[in-house]
C-alpha cells in the first residue's frame, strides 16, 4: 500500500471517530494541546498531509481513544 492510501485511511478513521462522538473539527482543535488549527485537521482527515506521530497522539487523546485505535481500519489494495 502506498503512502497516500495510508494517509487517506488514517484520515477517514479520525473523521469517523470524531463524527461518531459528535465533535466538530473546531471542537477537536479546542480539546487538543498545542497549536493546531481546524484547517490542519481538515487536511489530515482528507489525507492531504502527513501528521506527525505526536499530532496523532494529541488527536487520540482529544478523541479519548488510544493511539492504536486510530489505526483500526480496513486496508485494501
Amino acid at each position: 500500500m502506498d503512502k497516500s492510501k495510508i494517509l487517506i485511511q488514517v484520515g477517514k478513521r479520525i473523521k469517523e471517530v470524531r463524527e461518531s462522538k459528535g465533535i466538530s473539527q473546531i471542537e477537536l482543535v479546542g480539546r487538543m494541546e498545542g497549536n493546531i488549527d481546524a484547517t490542519n485537521i481538515s487536511r489530515i482527515e482528507s489525507g492531504r498531509t502527513n501528521p506527525t506521530i505526536i499530532t496523532l497522539y494529541r488527536i487520540s487523546i482529544a478523541l479519548e481513544i488510544s493511539l492504536s485505535e486510530l489505526f483500526l481500519m480496513k486496508f485494501s489494495n
